[in-house]
């Protein structure tokens, strides 16, 4: 079975985070380990506090999982400062599998959840480490253009009734991966289900095109199964069982 560490924070409305990244993992058959590197309240309205775990203590983590389980691919999200930054950059550059950074700079609600000197350090180090970065255009505008690995810019944020995510890889080719908006407000946790599931599919042994497009299904079957419920009172979770 393919293991996918996921360095990220934990959210306690199980929407987002490592919580959601697990769910994710589990549903697409791969094993999921986790290092935490924030501890995060929130619900579906919004975040109410954050509080940054000591580096030493994701360094560790990192440490415990790498040292004992095969590790396939390993999943980045939420960074909340440099020394974060620096550990986990420390710990995966003799790293030989996948890794799939998903840039959390800031929530669907407008919470800054990476500092600006953290963002230049992970722009500088962490991306020529990664197979992938996901950022939103929101996260692209801040991040310039300074790319040094192959990258996803998912068009959430775009207006109008069709949602476009373009793949740019390093040879310079580019995909397109195009879809009907899906009307409703339970999206929390988009970004976070989507990196992880590509993680999983490069895994599994998917090229990296492939990859993308089968996480894509996955993702947009996850919104679907939600549209209709509601849990909490606002930007409600998805729905990830099997990819059926």
């Amino acid at each position: 079975m393919e293991v996918i560490l996921s360095i990220a924070g934990s959210d306690s409305s199980a929407g987002a985070g490592i919580q959601q990244d697990l769910k994710t993992i589990s549903a697409l058959g791969c094993y999921g380990a986790t290092a935490i590197t924030a501890i995060t309240s929130q619900n579906t309205i919004g975040v109410q506090g954050v509080m940054a775990v000591p580096a030493e203590v994701v360094k560790s983590q990192i440490h415990s999982v790498m040292t004992d389980l095969n590790v396939s691919a390993v999943k980045i999200g939420m960074i909340p400062n440099i020394e974060i930054a620096k550990v986990i950059v420390e710990s995966l550059t003799s790293f030989n599998g996948f890794i799939i950074c998903d840039p959390v700079m800031i929530s669907t609600s407008g919470t800054q959840l990476m500092n600006d000197d953290c963002v230049e350090y992970v722009i500088d180090n962490l991306f020529p480490l990664c197979t992938l970065i996901t950022p939103n255009i929101p996260e692209s505008e801040r991040i310039n253009n300074r790319y040094s690995t192959a990258y996803l810019i998912k068009g959430g944020h775009a207006d109008g009734e069709e949602m476009t995510d373009t793949l740019y890889l390093t040879d310079g080719s580019s995909h397109t991966y195009s879809e009907k908006r899906i009307a409703t407000k339970n999206l929390h946790g988009t970004g976070c289900t989507l990196s992880s599931s590509i993680a999983c599919y490069m895994a599994k042994g998917n090229s990296l095109p492939m990859a993308v497009a089968n996480a894509k299904s996955f993702i947009t079957k996850a919104i679907l199964r939600a549209t209709n419920i509601q849990i909490g009172h606002g930007n409600g979770p998805l729905l990830c069982f099997d990819n059926n």
